[in-house]
């Protein structure tokens, strides 16, 4: 006799359990059952109820096979569409990760009040008036209302070709305007949302992505310049439950929108048009939760998915987006009318030989500029001293109890350790015994401090993760910022001089030459018209690029050097984690995919872990990224009944895959 049952997505982050269950509907739930429900289903295996999405309901013909039945249904809310799953399942599956895991990075935790309101309003129905950052009114009715259409083209316009990729629904890496427009937001906002509102003249909805809170706010006010009428939805993980709940609920209505968010939003579940991220590079946009999966790569798949119009939009290329560029996945557009920061490069020497923070020609270019309006001086670290050496043997000051470097809040503070907090009242060199100390770097505190002093009379303030600021006005100012903290100014800063250049590229990192030709790039571009811009202490092909505004050609260099390297963004890349029999037994899976000679690094133990377990790393073509991401999931669900079933003497025998590896490291 025939049967209606559910086939249910499990909310577990268990790997073997990553797969869909048939559970019979009982007729009490018949009616509630949907595709797309919460439900809550037994669990056999460990007696117990658990939570669940309904993924497809089916009828089977014969009910001769036992299946349990759903426990309860939760909501009637159909919160996860179809679209919304097979996306989940493409980015799992590309990870060697759960599409639960997924889900859970995607879909709030109910809210029951919010829920009944807008199920009693109905789906096509908003609950009520909305703010713009939770939805505002329809969309303009017709394309031809000039108060939206105008500036809306004449935007676009800047940009040869933008308006074809999006009606074509292409891709395209867009270098943006480095400049602060008319109203004094940065030029990109303004594209973004021309590109959005573009599309919903045309009756779909957009996705746009930026890395954090401070991009979504100018984003919105560009959005009610450019579209007033336009209906916004904000999804930001700094909003309150029922808020992130609420404008949640309206991506899943038909009526379109522009959703704008974190890196979670290129999940949005509405029926995109257009997808756009802003600065790509940005490590915000990078997913630290299982499975990892940057945005970037994200839009990519759903654009796959979808069909809709793919955005990455910068004023520098990473590397990564160079690849898709340089292979013809991505066309490559440029303002027309490239109106570009006036870049400056200064040298150190003077630096050693007076012992200031500035040298001579930056010093006057800011005092000048200073007499007139703000100046931005872009600092590497916060706070006052961040690294102290031995005042006698110039030895870097070490933390006793674990190493680490020892740095001062304030002159004549006691040092404390940057990784354990712990406090250095009795701190002795441990290569010449001198207990004094001297401060060798200088924080945005300290900066602050001395340029106080170098610059009479002229308010300092300081910007960094300690002490937010998003504006300052066209008061005379000088204003230290850590890199990505630098506020907007009106008007534009007069000057902008980029210290502490060679320590940045210092970082052992293998993008660090791009992150700080991003960084440089994005403080450049808050410049006014014709400011000078002062680059100090660095050279080099980083310079170069800064000073000739030539980002593109300078992603172009790094992913040729790579090539023969065999790194990222050349080859995917896979992180390996577990027991040293684990790991090894997932190497000798990979064994048989015949992958290149050099393609496994390792495996070596991890330093430090109290498990004693080993790390390594697979290098793979992007063609083999099937197969490679389908073995290392087997291994990690076979390593997990493994340890079910007792194998090994340890408690920790789990092995933890991790793909797409940013900064590989052994």
């Amino acid at each position: 006799m025939p049967r209606p049952i559910a086939r249910v997505l499990l909310d577990s982050p268990v790997p073997q359990l990553d797969r869909l269950f048939d559970y019979a509907i009982p007729e009490e739930l018949t009616d509630d059952a949907l595709a797309g429900v919460r439900v809550r289903v037994p669990l056999r295996s460990a007696g117990r109820v658990v939570d669940a999405f309904v993924v497809e309901v089916a009828v089977e013909e014969d009910d001769a096979r036992a299946l349990a039945e759903l426990d309860a249904v939760v909501s009637r809310a159909q919160v996860l569409p179809e679209r919304l799953h097979a996306l989940a399942r493409r980015v799992a599956d590309r990870a060697a990760g759960g599409a639960s895991d997924v889900l859970r990075l995607i879909v709030p935790k109910r809210q029951v009040r919010v829920e009944k309101a807008w199920l009693a309003a109905g789906s096509e129905k908003p609950e009520g008036p909305r703010s713009p950052a939770e939805g505002g009114a329809e969309p303009p009715s017709t394309a031809e209302d000039s108060t939206l259409a105008s500036p809306v083209a004449e935007t676009l316009a800047q940009y040869a070709g933008l308006a074809d990729v999006i009606a074509e629904k292409g891709r395209a890496a867009v270098e943006a305007v480095p400049r602060l427009a008319s109203d004094d937001l940065p030029e990109w906002t303004r594209l973004l949302a021309a590109a959005a509102a573009h599309t919903l003249e045309a009756g779909e909805s957009s996705i746009l992505v930026v890395p954090d809170y401070r991009d979504l706010d100018l984003l919105i006010s560009a959005l009610q310049a450019l579209a007033p009428d336009a209906p916004i939805v904000r999804l930001d993980s700094r909003q309150s439950g029922p808020d992130r709940y609420r404008a949640y609920l309206r991506t899943l209505e038909d009526a379109p929108c522009i959703v704008i968010g974190n890196r979670s939003a290129a999940y949005a579940p509405v029926r995109a048009g257009l997808v756009a991220l802003w600065d790509d590079g940005d490590s915000l946009l990078a997913e630290p939760l299982a499975p990892g999966v940057h945005a970037r790569d994200v839009a990519l798949l759903r654009q796959e998915q979808e069909g809709s119009a793919l955005l990455f939009a910068g004023h520098t290329r990473t590397t990564d987006v160079e690849r898709l560029v340089e292979s013809g996945w991505c066309r490559a557009i440029a303002a027309e009318r490239r109106l570009l920061p006036r870049v400056v490069l200064d040298s150190t020497e003077d630096l050693d030989r007076r012992g200031q923070r500035l040298p001579s020609r930056a010093f006057l270019t800011a005092r000048e500029a200073a007499a007139t309006g703000p100046v931005l001086l872009q600092v590497a670290r916060p706070g006052f001293s961040p690294t102290l050496v031995c005042a006698s043997c110039r030895a870097p000051a070490r933390c006793r109890s674990c190493g680490g470097p020892l740095g001062a809040a304030h002159r004549g503070a006691t040092p404390v350790c940057a990784w354990c907090g712990r406090g250095a009242r009795a701190w002795s060199c441990s290569a010449c015994g001198s207990e004094k100390v001297r401060l060798a770097a200088s924080g945005s505190e300290r900066t602050a401090e001395e340029l106080g002093r170098a610059f009479p009379g002229i308010r300092v303030i300081v910007a960094d993760g300690a002490h937010p600021v998003e504006r300052v006005d066209a008061k005379p100012a000088l204003v230290v910022a850590t890199r990505g903290a630098e506020p907007l100014a009106i008007g534009g800063y007069r000057a902008v001089v980029l210290l502490d250049g060679s320590r940045m590229l210092q970082a052992p990192e293998l993008r660090i030459g791009e992150s700080c030709l991003r960084w440089w790039s994005n403080a450049a571009a808050l410049a006014a018209p014709g400011a000078p811009v002062h680059l100090v202490g660095v050279d080099g092909a980083v310079a170069r690029a800064l000073a000739t505004w030539s980002q593109a050609s300078y992603a172009r260099s790094e992913l040729a050097e790579r090539a023969p390297l065999r790194m990222p963004p050349t080859v995917r890349v896979a992180q390996l984690e577990g027991t040293g029999a684990g790991v090894r037994r997932a190497l000798d899976d990979l064994a048989a995919l015949n992958l290149p000679q050099d393609a496994v690094l390792g495996p070596v133990p991890i330093d430090g872990d109290p498990d004693e377990r080993e790390r390594a790393l697979v290098r793979f073509p992007y063609a083999e990224g099937t197969r490679v991401a389908s073995t290392l999931r087997a291994a990690v669900v076979a390593e997990a009944m493994g340890r079910r079933r007792g194998r090994g003497r340890t408690a920790r025998t789990t092995l933890s895959v991790r793909l797409d590896v940013i900064e590989p490291d052994l």
